[in-house]
């Protein structure tokens, strides 16, 4: 939290530092909306912050925050702005809302920014340890597809594995692997001029904000990972693009969203992928009072087990 405070505007972290450090210690995003009151979610309940000098955020509030993100340069934050996020230091992102500019259909830019999102990042170091049994047979990881609702922990648990891939394991024999990840929207990493802000081993290369499919491609070509990593797939050319991995011989990890495994497979892309069969393995999450709490672990073959 410390970057985030650092980040903020005074009125809004000595708002923030209010809040008991229990509290303080479980936010999952921060929404600051001027002329509206400071949120914060915590275990996915909402919660508003008395800030002095009035109950909503100001103007100028947003016009101090956006300054600190772009160091006092928009120009600098124009890759950003089109994208809809920045990624600051600690790996927190911070989604923009406002008035977007768009060109020949494209989005070029986002102005007059009303709202600002900001997603606290976590790194949970042993998340998919209790996982790796049934995801890597006979020093091979499986092919994997991660399910799950919003902040269900997909991304966190995706990040841990690839950890844990990168690292291996002497004790159970399980070796180290060159692992790619496409970081279409600079969470898993957590990207700042390059370089991750999470701890992920040293066999990993990461493509941040870079299209999926086309981060897929470029990884092969370039980076001969042995397991690639992406985050939310849906879209057609992602599934094109994971069928070219397959016959490359790289292993895949992914999430999708969805409530369920059958939910999720009810979407035309992903219907593809279970019938050419590409994963081995389905993770289901759900939530409880935390979230990454793995619901139920499904093979390809039809076998379920209910973990929770």
């Amino acid at each position: 939290m410390k970057h985030i405070i650092d980040m903020l505007p005074e009125r809004l972290s000595v708002g923030l530092q209010q809040l008991p450090s229990r509290l303080l210690g479980q936010i999952e995003e921060i929404r600051v909306r001027l002329k509206k009151p400071l949120e914060v979610m915590i275990n996915g309940t909402p919660h508003f912050v008395p800030l002095k000098g009035g109950q909503d955020v100001s103007e100028e509030d947003g016009v101090q925050l956006l300054s600190k993100l772009s160091r006092h340069s928009l120009y600098a934050l124009e890759e950003e702005l089109k994208r809809g996020y920045i990624t600051i230091k600690g790996g927190h992102r911070i989604g923009l809302a406002g008035k977007v500019i768009t060109e020949r259909g494209e989005v070029k830019a986002i102005r007059d920014i009303g709202s600002f999102n900001i997603r606290v990042a976590r790194q949970v170091i042993g998340s998919a340890e209790p996982l790796r049994a049934a995801l890597c047979d006979n020093n091979r990881w499986l092919n994997t597809l991660i399910i799950g609702a919003p902040q269900t922990g997909k991304t966190t648990l995706l990040r841990d594995l690839a950890r844990l891939i990168s690292v291996g394991d002497e004790q159970t024999r399980i070796s180290s692997r060159k692992v790619g990840i496409v970081d279409e929207r600079s969470e898993i990493a957590g990207s700042v001029r390059g370089i991750p802000q999470f701890e992920l081993g040293s066999r990993v290369d990461v493509l941040d904000a870079c299209p999926k499919a086309e981060g897929m491609m470029m990884l092969i070509r370039s980076m001969s990972p042995e397991i690639l990593i992406v985050d939310e797939i849906g879209r057609k050319e992602d599934v094109e693009a994971m069928i070219e991995a397959m016959h490359a011989g790289v292993g895949l990890i992914a999430t999708a969203h969805g409530y369920s495994l059958q939910e999720a497979m009810k979407r035309p892309a992903l219907e593809a992928l279970a019938s050419l069969q590409i994963f081995d393995v389905f993770i289901e999450l759900t939530r409880g009072e935390t979230p990454g709490i793995v619901r139920r672990i499904t093979q390809a073959t039809g076998r379920s087990r209910l973990v929770t």
